[in-house]
């Protein structure tokens, strides 16, 4: 029979105390600086280092402990955020402003991060949300299935749902009402007649929004809508959407939901025998880091994702405290017009 070990006295087992960082990074198999980097909403971890240290946080009811400072204060200064743990590259952004904004105003912004499509996911990461010691939850809300699992939560604390519904405010900085229709109306002064527009997802109220203000500003503008594709926001399903056609829609000009599918789309062009810009136009939404280095440079449309994540922590943080929320300024859409586009072709 073998004989149970007992931990030494003074060194508790991670069983008997409060798991940290380090017992997380030893069962994830990763370094505490990459949890650490995890926990404050850092947008450059690979999807699968992500999922192996939430199933650790979760295998080991991580909570980091802020009661020192709590105790100090009177209240708690931790928020919880929920994210989806896709490589979309606007949430990600999205996060990193909210992370920032948190630091600066003196919380910590927990994230938690969860598939948007699986609802178990999602409420098992809602589970993660320890009540007791939060001062407030932020939900960075990408899909229907994350809106309607945050609100059917009843959270007793003030919470903030930052997503592009779809009875979005008029306002200025607004991508929908204000970037699409500069986009279409860029397009139409080089004398584009017939766009065709690669969507996105259904259940993303962006990839709505984004499709109705697309069909919206070419009916305003007098031009023809030449059909809608559909992708999931990543590189390859924008690729797909023109790949998988027989025949490709009746358009000089793609107007893409945002700038990875735009990428994919680009390619599938090209590998069909079309230059572009000189046959056919592409542009996207975003304006990625990395849009201003492919074959050809892709116009966009500028979205200021960093300071709109700012702007939902700031609205929460004045919740919390009873305070008007800091404005946060935030870049009006524009178009940033490179190689991909260019006057239609004569026909």
């Amino acid at each position: 029979m073998s004989k149970e070990t007992q931990p030494q006295l003074g060194t508790p087992s991670a069983s008997a105390r409060a798991a940290t960082i380090y017992d997380v990074a030893q069962v994830a198999g990763v370094s505490h600086q990459t949890v650490s980097r995890f926990l404050t909403g850092y947008p450059g971890i690979r999807p699968e280092t992500k999922a192996r240290v939430e199933a650790a946080l979760v295998e080991l009811d991580y909570q980091p402990n802020l009661s020192a400072r709590s105790l100090k204060s009177g209240r708690s200064h931790r928020i919880g955020a929920l994210v989806h743990d896709e490589s979309e590259t606007g949430p990600s952004l999205t996060a990193h402003g909210a992370t920032m904004e948190a630091r600066e105003a003196g919380y910590v912004l927990d994230v938690i991060s969860l598939d948007a499509h699986d609802r178990d996911s999602i409420a098992k990461s809602l589970a993660l949300i320890g009540p007791n010691t939060l001062a407030g939850v932020l939900a960075l809300a990408s899909t229907d299935e994350m809106v309607h699992a945050f609100e059917a939560a009843h959270f007793t604390m003030p919470t903030y749902v930052h997503s592009e519904a779809d009875d979005t405010r008029l306002a200025k900085t607004d991508v929908s009402r204000v970037g699409m229709p500069a986009l279409i109306a860029y397009l139409r002064d080089l004398g584009h007649r017939r766009l065709a527009h690669v969507a996105g997802p259904a259940n993303w109220s962006a990839g709505r929004n984004r499709a109705r203000a697309f069909a919206a500003a070419v009916e305003d503008l007098g031009l023809v809508h030449a059909g809608e594709l559909t992708g999931d926001w990543s590189a390859r399903s924008g690729y797909d959407a023109i790949a998988g056609l027989s025949d490709l829609p009746d358009a000089t000009a793609y107007v893409v939901a945002n700038d990875q599918m735009a990428i994919g789309t680009i390619l599938a062009l090209k590998r069909r025998g079309l230059r572009v810009p000189a046959d056919v136009s592409v542009v996207g939404v975003d304006d990625l880091p990395e849009s201003a280095y492919i074959d050809p440079p892709l116009t966009t449309l500028r979205v200021d994702h960093v300071a709109r994540g700012r702007e939902a922590v700031a609205s929460l943080i004045g919740q919390i405290e009873g305070v008007p929320a800091r404005p946060v300024p935030i870049d009006i859409p524009h178009v940033v017009v490179r190689e991909s586009s260019g006057p239609a072709p004569a026909r």
